[in-house]
């Protein structure tokens, strides 16, 4: 039944998105959604100096980034497999000029000879504010995420993944390696770090330009110093991480030991 009630969804929404022009990409980003529900069948995750995603039977094509994210990579590359494309976000101070020594993180985009997506792989940097316990946990939550149709967004559910138990980065940790940050925000419980990054786009759609800015916000912990939450746009894409969500209780690392 479950099956059946992935197709008729997949159906629906095909039949949909063919009455309509320049939708093909929601469509490619929509089978790939299916696919979350069955994580280990579709995909697999390496964890080494970076943190990458790997498609087994890929739908998403290089055209359908360029259509969603209004912008083109920093970078292109022929490689022997096909190609690479890598985005690379650098860090700014509040005058929009990039701060010296420079800061900045990247994330690349390998593609096949059929221009089909088969690696998402995020830098080292970025690790700092979502290291990959989390961002493993993070990906496997969109099986079964809420769509929003209006604002085109996923809402994971962290509920229908199991719990890590993982340590969270301390405040301390991350500001040696982002440095200061922008600006902060301070609240009841948490200190909130924002900081702001450019996207080094090549070319971006006009009407779109305020995509290639990310300002990413930090939550810390205030009794803790514990990075709490994470969330921000990069490239368009909107990512928002309660760490907590995924965390085992304490009740559950005693039995674990």
């Amino acid at each position: 039944m479950k099956k059946l009630n992935r197709y008729v969804r997949l159906l629906l929404l095909a039949g949909l998105l063919v009455t309509q022009t320049g939708c093909l990409e929601w469509l490619h980003a929509y089978q790939t959604y299916l696919q979350m529900e069955e994580f280990d069948r579709y995909f697999t995750v390496t964890a080494n100096d970076d943190f990458t995603v790997h498609f087994k039977q890929p739908r998403l094509v290089s055209d359908d980034f360029v259509a969603l994210a209004k912008l083109h990579a920093s970078s292109e590359e022929v490689t022997m497999a096909g190609k690479r494309w890598r985005y690379w976000f650098r860090k700014i101070d509040q005058n929009s000029n990039l701060v010296n020594p420079e800061i900045s993180f990247y994330c690349d985009l390998a593609f096949n000879k059929d221009d089909k997506v088969t690696e998402w792989s995020f830098s080292k940097l970025f690790l700092q504010i979502a290291p990959p316990e989390f961002l493993e946990a993070s990906f496997r939550s969109l099986g079964g995420a809420e769509i929003n149709e209006g604002k085109k967004q996923l809402r994971a559910k962290a509920e229908l993944v199991d719990k890590i138990a993982a340590d969270l980065p301390k405040k301390a940790t991350v500001v040696q390696a982002l440095g200061e940050p922008m600006e902060i925000e301070d609240q009841e419980k948490l200190e909130i770090y924002k900081y702001q990054f450019r996207l080094d786009a090549r070319e971006i759609e006009e009407g779109y330009e305020d995509r290639a800015l990310s300002e990413v916000r930090l939550s810390f912990d205030k009794t803790s110093n514990e990075l709490v939450k994470m969330s921000g746009r990069f490239a368009g894409l909107k990512i928002s991480i309660n760490y907590r969500d995924f965390l085992e209780d304490d009740d559950s690392k005693i039995a674990g030991l």
